[in-house]
């Protein structure tokens, strides 16, 4: 009877530990409830800079979030049993876990819990920072959508159980080259981009850059050097030519561009890589010496090849660790043969003349780009890819890619792209799809599995509130516009068949319907509409110029966009292209004249 009386008392002993234990597998930790928390953030011992800011953010978040403010510790300050969010890299949890520490620049990071705790970690200078922000992101639910518009929600309670999250980057190098981007440092950082137009020390880790692009005519300029030496320059039907290329084969143009990039080293030591590239014409050097060189690797890929080697040649004693960079651009796109570029070198392609309006690998317009992508692929160490997301001839028409954008950077990646640059609307705001453009992509080139439509519709639902039905309409509308056929190149102008009557139409009512419905919404948000709305207004005055001046259509644009400094090209001021526009309806200017104008231009800049 004893006997049984202790096997019955163990089995609910045994028993009791069980659910016990269950209960304690499967208890949520509370880090905040009812504007109170017992946690504290906990610094590592050597927070970097980034670390530092990651942990102050957290604070200031989770205080908007819950309204709670944890403080913030030392490693050494933290008292045995505490709870606690640890930020950056700790060795009792490291040993715990069998966890290496991660090398500085690693932007790989984790997140995860450790019983009631929480510990986030990587790189230490972009790393632990995007860990941080990735944690608010995914568990918290705030998004850095725009400059102007972050969504941070309010949450009564929070709590976790069996936290275990890690991410690396798709790719390296991410540079989003939009405007809003390339003036919010901050921004970049929230959304993980790490690259800039230039280098930018700041306090999330800074951003890389990419020194310089069509440098030739930065390391040998015509006004410097034409009249004493027209040899360095290109030689065009027989003569030497200014505002052109380069002669390659000239053994002086090869020893002051050596000079002058050690010098630009000197004199910019921060940059991993240095444009040493063609200048933005088609106008090669034509001399018997370039020509042989060409004939010899394979066209004038070759000969920039050849030329570029040399001098990473003669930088790398001095520099190992650097890169020298150039084009496969238009005329020196295909990739050369019997040479391949050195280790240092790094190859900048560029997917200009493709079509945009179906993934690169499924359009028959883009095999040509697609082979040239594969075959540098082969040959090139170092192969970067700086890719188009806009329409320069037409800032703020519809640009229906969003259905391409993903995998696009999946096939960039499956030919080993280092770095991806998505060059989009770089030199002005409120353009089309701005700032939504900039969320989208800057999420695809971290993640491109991601569903970019998925995304788009979160963004259009939280940045044009009430009217964000209409505004998905017309988002909709205007990719409903792509089929098999469709052509949708960077220069497209305001002609496409692809905008078809009907289509304007349509887009007229839907938005005029959002802008109605932001009559009762807040400023900020008639300010997004009205600027939408500057898409379908563009094209009726491009393409019914008598019935856009005589029902306000053409005021209309103009006022807003002279109001909002809105350029509507890439090549053209505000006032220039009113101007321009006013002549050529009035016919005191042809289209012929209008090119001219924009080529002479150019010339200026590549002075």
């Amino acid at each position: 009877m004893r006997a049984t009386r202790l096997f019955i008392f163990l089995a609910v002993a045994v028993l009791f530990v069980a659910v016990g234990t269950f209960i304690m597998a499967f208890r949520h930790s509370v880090l905040f409830h009812d504007g109170k928390s017992d946690y504290v953030i906990v610094l590592c011992a050597d927070a970097s800079t980034s670390e530092q800011t990651s942990a102050k953010e957290l604070q200031i978040y989770l205080e908007k979030i819950g309204g709670v403010t944890l403080p913030i510790v030392d490693e050494n300050q933290l008292e045995d049993g505490q709870k606690h969010i640890f930020i950056g890299f700790n060795k009792e949890y490291a040993e715990k876990f069998n966890v290496k520490c991660p090398k500085n620049d690693d932007e790989g990071y984790t997140y995860c819990s450790v019983g009631e705790n929480i510990w986030i970690y990587g790189g230490k200078q972009r790393g632990t920072i995007y860990g941080v922000f990735s944690f608010l992101e995914n568990e918290l639910g705030v998004r850095w959508y725009s400059a102007d518009c972050t969504k941070i929600p309010t949450i009564e309670k929070w709590g976790f159980k069996g936290l275990m999250h890690s991410e690396k980057p798709f790719v390296e190098y991410r540079h989003l080259n939009y405007c809003m981007a390339n003036s919010n440092a901050d921004w970049l950082a929230h959304n993980k981009c790490n690259m800039g137009w230039s280098v930018h020390d700041n306090e999330y880790g800074g951003l890389t850059g990419y020194w310089g692009c069509h440098t030739f005519s930065y390391f040998i300029s015509t006004g410097e050097y034409f009249e004493e030496h027209p040899e360095y320059f290109s030689m065009r039907d027989g003569k030497r030519t200014p505002y052109t290329q380069l002669c390659l084969s000239n053994p002086d143009v090869l020893r002051i561009c050596t000079e002058k990039m050690k010098q630009v080293i000197a004199d910019n030591p921060q940059y991993w890589v240095y444009d040493l590239s063609q200048n933005d014409n088609h106008f090669p050097c034509e001399c018997d010496e370039c020509r042989a060189i060409e004939e010899k690797y394979g066209g004038h890929s070759g000969l920039m090849v050849w030329f570029v080697n040399q001098v990473a040649d003669a930088i790398k004693p001095q520099h190992p660790d650097k890169y020298i960079g150039t084009f496969a651009y238009q005329y020196t796109r295909q990739a050369p043969t019997n040479i391949s570029p050195r280790d240092n070198v790094l190859i900048r392609l560029c997917s200009i003349e493709c079509c945009f309006a179906h993934p690169l690998e499924e359009c028959e317009h883009n095999q040509s780009f697609i082979k040239d992508m594969e075959d540098w692929s082969k040959i090139a160490s170092n192969l970067f890819v700086w890719d188009y997301v806009v329409n320069f001839r037409q800032y703020v028409a519809p640009f229906p890619n969003f259905g391409v954008l993903a995998r696009n950077i999946k096939a960039f990646k499956k030919y080993n792209a280092m770095g991806i640059q998505e060059l989009g609307v770089y030199n002005s705001y409120g353009t089309e799809f701005h700032d939504l453009r900039t969320w989208v992509i800057s999420k695809l080139l971290w993640n491109p599995s991601q569903d970019a439509m998925a995304l788009a519709a979160e963004f259009i639902n939280a940045y044009y509130g009430t009217t964000a039905p209409y505004v998905q309409q017309y988002f909709d509308l205007c990719h409903s516009l792509i089929n098999d056929s469709t052509m949708l190149g960077i220069y497209d102008g305001d002609t496409n068949p692809l905008f078809t009557d009907e289509f304007i139409a349509q887009g007229k009512i839907i938005l005029d319907q959002a802008k109605q419905a932001s009559a009762s919404a807040s400023e900020e948000i008639r300010f997004r509409v009205e600027q939408l709305c500057l898409q379908i207004d563009y094209m009726r005055m491009m393409r019914y110029p008598k019935e856009a001046k005589e029902d306000g259509t053409y005021d209309r644009v103009c006022s807003f966009a002279r109001q909002h400094n809105i350029r509507l090209n890439e090549w053209t001021t505000v006032e220039e292209f009113i101007a321009l526009y006013n002549k050529l309806m009035n016919g005191e200017i042809t289209i012929e004249q209008i090119t001219d104008f924009i080529t002479k231009r150019w010339i200026e800049q590549a002075g």
